[in-house]
């Protein structure tokens, strides 16, 4: 028994060491080396073993309730302890958490729910209606004294309308798209939004602070001793009124049923939010009753931290492929070291050209942090760590194709074999018989691989070209495979106008701007007439995109095959006039935020068939703004603009 607890004692320490070692990484030297995945699975580990051997060793982390302080700051005393939160990873661990508060007594159950948001926690002392004083957490205790670096903070305010004594609690971060602006700006990166915030609020420099342009959101009154709250809604309002930003994430609840609704919307929507969240928070909202709960040495009992599996991990880098698209760029892949991560084991990552590359300092051989957000095939962040033996990554001279020579722009590789590329010319065809396109089923890569060896398929006139024979040349063709795609060409033949120029591949031609170009332009005539100036002025449609559209028509090659195409296959429909009687005729919409109703592009759909036009960005010319779930910026825009904004159960109101 005592050579188990030995062993068990030796797991303890290695466990804590590591934890320790990439604790003191992240907080003190803000240079993380572990991912928050790795970090809770060890962290975890640990728990179990503590609560398993009833053992809790001296340096436990599970002790602490933050980091360590700088030595470089003041340290400064809490008022009153900032409190970490219990954590829960399941919906069960939620009840199990009521159930104990319920057994200590019964109450009603009324809570609140909000964003948890992941940046650098702070506290924030008021007197006399001025700020005087901001401090980390810290331990909980003591924290350091960022006072200038927090009044650099633009969605901080320096004088408030209450005079008392108020401390407020809240959480520093940057807005992902502020982060995006910074790295594009410098040569030395931040490498996550997390590190971005400790690193400019714990920098001696108050100029560091204020050029990486965060924000505050508070979301507690950690002490005020002349004002009673009674609930957090309470909280919520006086925050705001004092002028703080809390979130516009906030719901009172009066069941864990309507709280595991609220997570499982969240989590679909989280990577669609312009700054981290890493989980939801849940609290009762009573404080009588939070103050008859009390709290355990370390974290309240009338609050749960519900914690979303981690988006972020690390792993090896192994090798870098490098892919041909449709319009000949080259894009590099990262051939990862298999890992879990959000329920699927992950082998490829993608790095969005050799600048990148650079930019990341990656190598092969690297360990690598990588996130995956929804079904989106996952993005290198950064470098976890480099070793003697990693290799740097040369730039490919010569297509893995075809072997051309590649174009080097400086900023993207080409191959400039556009006729001869067999990767290039097969994808071309998978674009132009896609669902958006002219929907031919049945004409997959493999297929269309098939037909270009044994037919030389290469352009798009060469499709309506194919026989009952050709096809049943093919590996594992039958006649009813056979029959559904030369159905799927015939009825290809007659096609909306939107449908054909998406289905040509124009470089930066997605489906919404095909439908804006043929309802603007109405024929295909119309539209190989446009110079660059009459298309920049089309809503959303840029320089370089008119550009590109302006050069496909003016290429020689493109010009022949349409004209084949137009002469000899293709027809197009008519459009339908526009009725002009809906709500949304005449107006330009733009939708901002998650609709629960429908996808936001089926309401695009319903806006234009009403006679309506969508855009994808708030401009002085907009209309309408429907903001649903999580609207972000796009509707800060439209506020600042004095945009009409309707919610989405306005919107539904008008198109029923």
């Amino acid at each position: 028994m005592i050579e188990n607890n030995n062993k068990t004692i030796e797991i303890m320490q290695n466990l804590i060491e590591k934890i320790n070692k990439a604790s003191y990484e992240y907080y003190v030297l803000d240079n993380p080396t572990m991912s928050d995945k790795e970090w809770d699975k060890l962290y975890y580990e640990l728990l179990d073993l503590e609560k398993e051997t009833g053992i809790v060793l001296e340096n436990s982390p599970s002790k602490k309730v933050g980091g360590e302080v700088l030595a470089g700051f003041k340290k400064v005393n809490h008022t009153k302890k900032l409190m970490s939160l219990g954590k829960a990873q399941t919906i069960d661990e939620i009840l199990d958490w009521n159930t104990r508060n319920q057994n200590i007594f019964s109450f009603n159950e009324e809570y609140t729910i909000e964003y948890k948001f992941d940046g650098l926690s702070l506290a924030i002392t008021y007197e006399n209606g001025k700020l005087v004083q901001a401090a980390t957490r810290g331990n909980g205790d003591i924290g350091e004294d960022v006072t200038e670096q927090v009044k650099t903070i633009r969605t901080v305010p320096l004088e408030i309308d209450y005079k008392g004594l108020v401390v407020v609690q809240g959480e520093g971060i940057i807005k992902l798209s502020e982060l995006e602006k910074y790295n594009n700006q410098t040569d030395e990166k931040l490498k996550n939004a997390r590190n971005a915030v400790a690193g400019a609020i714990r920098n001696l420099d108050p100029k560091v602070t204020a050029k990486r342009k965060l924000d505050f959101f508070a979301y507690n009154i950690n002490y005020c001793p002349d004002h009673e709250f009674k609930s957090q809604v309470e909280i919520f309002d006086f925050l705001k009124k004092q002028g703080f930003l809390t979130g516009k994430f906030f719901h009172i609840v009066h069941s864990i049923e309507e709280i595991q609704d609220l997570i499982n919307k969240t989590d679909k929507v989280r990577s669609s939010l312009d700054y981290l969240i890493d989980g939801m928070v849940i609290k009762i909202n009573s404080l009588d009753i939070r103050n008859r709960l009390g709290e355990t040495e370390k974290v309240p009992r009338w609050a749960v931290a519900y914690k979303f599996e981690a988006e972020e991990t690390s792993t090896t880098l192994e090798s870098i492929t490098w892919q041909v698209g449709r319009t000949g760029k080259i894009t590099p892949v990262a051939e990862l070291e298999p890992t879990e991560l959000c329920g699927v084991t992950i082998k490829r990552a993608t790095l969005n050209n050799y600048n990148d590359i650079q930019r990341k300092k990656v190598k092969i051989g690297d360990r690598v942090f990588i996130r995956r957000s929804n079904d989106v095939i996952p993005e290198i962040l950064s470098v976890a760590e480099t070793y003697t033996t990693s290799k740097v990554i040369d730039k490919p001279t010569h297509c893995p194709c075809c072997g051309s020579e590649l174009i080097d722009t400086e900023t993207e590789l080409y191959c400039p074999n556009h006729l001869g590329c067999r990767t290039q010319i097969v994808l071309k065809l998978v674009q132009f018989s896609s669902r958006n396109a002219m929907n031919i089923d049945g004409l997959s890569v493999k297929t269309l691989e098939q037909l270009y060896d044994k037919f030389n398929t290469k352009t798009f006139s060469d499709l309506y070209k194919l026989t009952a024979e050709n096809l049943a040349e093919l590996d594992g063709f039958k006649t009813k495979k056979i029959n559904n795609i030369l159905l799927g060409i015939e009825k290809s033949r007659h096609v909306k106008l939107a449908n054909f120029i998406f289905a040509l591949g124009i470089d930066g031609i997605g489906v919404k701007t095909a439908k804006q170009l043929a309802k603007h332009y109405k024929t295909i005539q119309n539209l190989q007439k446009a110079s660059i100036l009459e298309l920049i002025e089309l809503d959303d449609i840029a320089e370089i995109t008119a550009t590109d559209i302006h050069n496909f028509f003016a290429d020689e090659i493109n010009r022949i095959e349409l004209n084949d195409l137009l002469e000899n296959f293709i027809t197009f429909e008519e459009t339908s006039a526009e009725s002009g009687t809906g709500y949304f005729a005449g107006k330009k919409v733009v939708l901002t935020g998650t609709l629960s109703s429908m996808p936001r592009s089926k309401a695009e759909e319903i806006i234009e068939s009403q006679g309506g036009s969508t855009s994808s960005s708030v401009t002085g010319a907009t209309d309408i703004v429907i903001a649903g779930e999580s609207a972000g910026s796009k509707l800060d825009k439209a506020k600042k603009l004095g945009i009409f904004v309707m919610n989405e159960e306005e919107f539904l109101s008008h198109i029923k």
